[in-house]
């Protein structure tokens, strides 16, 4: 082939490629490199096509021998680490990059490369720079605005993300992903109007795109309009079954919907299961004596100033560190002083948020878990596909959601005998059930918590009923059974605690319920979410008596109005999340105040209502019956628990040697 015929060929090659037919392009570029295979423009640009068509392997092999024909090409070092990224060769990715920026640092597309190199390198203070780097070069960069913002999300909160966020659609009006995003940031700080408007945005440009479909779900739930919210999860699934962000968020919205049997719930959860790629069961190398120390591990989003830290701290603290090392993953940016106290609790804590599943489960392995606790179940942020893939020996899944997980990987759920009964329960959850102690809850009450005040009806101001559940829980039943009660109770009042209650657009829709259920908006009092522990329990003071929800309990709002001298009154139900407050009523010697159906809950909240002496006493009294009951004997549940804990290894253990026996025979 001669000069000007390879020239030729090279030129055709070339217009190919800027007209997007790949295919020929590589062919013409293959011929160049035949006849003329130091030619560095046919080698470099058919590495190029190589990547764009998605042949990576053969990408990274062309862009490597392009650099050592020129290696002072910054666009050659940067396609290769764009390649070796892709193959996940991230160490030779970064150092590719980096020498491109040594060659040209004014490249903004190399500096977003390395971010997301670094992003997936765990490095993300390092990925923000880089990503700061390019925007610097390029302010108009629109993915990376969206990149970042997404990277500030997971490791500095919603606040941090949201410029980024709205920049990023701002630059792609006419794209429907970057509006989805920024939906999904506005509904986490709590502007809920405006996220249903960039939801509304995009699926007016892509009525199929199943993040948004989840996304206006969310924020419907943090509206209170349950049934809708539970549309929007189905129609994110109709696109995309395999959207298991919005299948568990679906799963939780159903938790709170009265109407639902129990079987139905436990199929949707198996689906769930059954749904997620199972990968085959390792063979991991942890020793299998049966009395060593374990390594337990813990992994939630909720390790900060949650119910679930609440329920946790009192176990950690007093599992005995012969027994037990303790490894704490935080799948979350937010750290506070509750952060801290466990962090001093654990033999090893990471903050693990932004982590992909990848190098999430890399981490994991390494740490060689012998029992693996999922905290979260289908609450938000959850890991569960990760654990599909069994992390530990052991997995089991604890405190964070009232149901299955669905998952045939997780091994165990820990419950009680009154949550949970023998029988029934046990068929429609995919775990085996633990009950492993009187009550499944060790409470700490905060250390800020105030004294018990005087009810507020001794001050001649009637009797105050009060509700602090999260009001996504306030069914129609509830409301009307609440109605019945005022209506029994001349004077009294209905005192509601909960975030964006005092918010005009929810507070409509909140008073068109209240009215349709017969309760007078006069008699009714809101209270918004308060900054502090210490301002959250004085509110207490507020009220006379706790009206528990139903078919979804509270559980840290019982044991707050317990603590607080409030008495609960609560229905119990025929799944783990109303039968709650049974259990904890029962722990500290109150069952008393557990009705089993609507007029029996009328009737113990009308009677205790008249009867001020007792509710006087109880003011006092009730911190006394926590402080004697299983709620408040840390040492007795930790005790019990990690008692559990190692019959579940020495059940692990035999079996292990049960099979081996079983395949040498």
């Amino acid at each position: 082939m001669t000069p000007s015929q390879s020239d030729k060929l090279l030129k055709s090659a070339v217009a190919f490629h800027q007209a997007g037919k790949l295919g020929e392009a590589m062919a013409l570029y293959d011929r160049v490199r035949g006849a003329l295979p130091r030619n560095f423009d046919a080698v470099h640009l058919g590495g190029v096509a190589a990547l764009q068509q998605g042949q990576t392997e053969a990408a990274a092999q062309l862009l490597a021998q392009a650099r050592k024909l020129n290696p002072k090409s910054a666009l050659a070092s940067f396609r290769h680490g764009i390649a070796l990224t892709q193959l996940r060769r991230l160490g030779e990715g970064e150092a590719a990059l980096q020498k491109a920026l040594g060659l040209d640092p004014q490249l903004p597309e190399a500096w977003f490369y390395l971010a997301a190199n670094l992003r997936q390198q765990g490095r993300f203070d390092a990925a923000v720079a880089a990503y700061g780097r390019a925007l610097a070069l390029k302010p108009n960069y629109a993915e990376a605005h969206e990149r970042l913002g997404a990277l500030l999300i997971v490791i500095r909160g919603h606040a941090a993300a949201e410029p980024h966020l709205r920049r990023g659609a701002e630059l792609q009006p006419k794209a429907a992903v970057p509006w989805c995003n920024l939906g999904i940031c506005l509904c986490f700080l709590g502007r809920l109007g405006e996220a249903l408007g960039a939801f509304a945005r995009a699926l007016e440009i892509d009525p199929r795109l199943d993040q948004a479909h989840a996304g206006k779900g969310l924020t419907l739930e943090r509206c209170y309009r349950l049934a809708a919210s539970v549309e929007s999860y189905d129609q994110a699934l109709a696109v995309n079954p395999c959207n298991f962000e919005a299948h568990s968020a679906r799963l939780y919205a159903l938790q709170y919907l009265a109407d639902r049997p129990r079987e139905y719930l436990f199929e949707q959860h198996r689906r769930f299961g059954a749904a997620v790629a199972l990968a085959a069961r390792p063979v991991f190398p942890n020793s299998r004596e049966a009395g060593r120390r374990l390594r337990l591990g813990f992994l939630s989003p909720d390790l900060h100033r949650h119910s679930v830290a609440y329920f946790l701290e009192p176990l950690l603290a007093h599992l005995d560190r012969a027994e037990f090392e303790i490894f704490l993953y935080h799948d979350q940016p937010v750290v506070d002083s509750m952060s801290e106290r466990l962090r001093g609790l654990a033999t090893q804590w990471q903050v693990v948020a932004g982590f992909s599943a990848d190098l999430l489960e890399e981490k994991l392995r390494a740490d060689r878990l012998d029992v693996l606790f999922d905290l979260a179940g289908h609450t938000g942020m959850n890991r569960l596909p990760l654990f599909a893939r069994r992390l530990a020996p052991v997995q089991a899944t604890y405190l964070g959601y009232p149901d299955t997980t669905g998952l045939p990987a997780m091994d165990y759920r820990f419950v009680d005998a009154i949550s949970d009964p023998p029988g029934t329960a046990d068929a429609l959850c995919t775990e085996r059930l633990v009950r492993f102690a009187p009550t499944a809850w060790t409470y700490a009450p905060p250390a800020e918590a105030p004294a018990p005040a005087a009810p507020p009806s001794a001050a001649g101001t009637g009797i105050a009923f009060g509700c602090f559940n999260n009001f996504a829980k306030v069914t129609d039943a509830a409301l009307l059974a609440w109605s019945r009660i005022l209506q029994a109770v001349p004077g009294s009042r209905l005192v509601l605690k909960g975030a964006g209650l005092t918010v005009p657009a929810l507070r409509a829709e909140l008073n068109r319920r209240l009215e349709s259920n017969r309760i007078p908006l006069e008699r009714v009092e809101l209270l918004e979410r308060t900054k502090t522990i210490a301002e959250h329990l004085a509110a207490y003071s507020r009220i006379d008596l706790s009206l528990d929800t139903y078919p979804y309990h509270g559980t840290t709002t019982t044991c707050e109005a317990l603590w607080m001298g409030v008495p609960v009154i609560t229905r119990v139900g025929d799944r783990h999340a109303s039968r709650v407050g049974a259990s904890l009523l029962q722990a500290v010697g109150h069952p008393e105040w557990v009705a089993s159906d609507w007029d029996e809950y009328v009737a113990h909240a009308v009677a205790l209502a008249g009867d001020e002496r007792r509710r006087t006493e109880l003011r006092q009294q009730l911190r006394r019956d926590l402080q004697a009951s299983a709620l408040l004997d840390h040492c007795g549940q930790a005790e019990r628990f990690g008692r559990a804990v190692r019959g579940l290894w020495s059940d692990f253990c035999r079996d292990v040697l049960e099979t081996a026996e079983g395949q040498a025979a």
